[in-house]
């Protein structure tokens, strides 16, 4: 299977993808650390607002909505 690393923010909804980097700094990446967003966690698109921002995800078995800012620094294989 070809994978190919794409920011989160374009993974479709309904598609699981492995986490392969974090690109943010300061206090969002500190976040996301403290949500066990690290190298090669699961994260599932569950569910897209209807305009489209922000996205709900299941990270670690909980359900955390990210805008789209926050989840183009995630780099994941698809």
């Amino acid at each position: 299977m070809n994978q190919k690393e794409i920011p989160l923010n374009q993974l479709p909804v309904g598609a699981k993808a492995s986490v392969t980097s974090l690109l943010s700094d300061g206090t969002t990446r500190r976040r996301m650390l403290d949500l066990g967003v690290i190298d090669g966690t699961q994260i599932e698109s569950l569910y897209q607002s209807p305009s489209g921002n922000p996205v709900a995800y299941l990270i670690r078995g909980a359900v955390i909505a990210l805008r789209s800012d926050v989840s183009a620094k995630i780099m994941v294989n698809a």
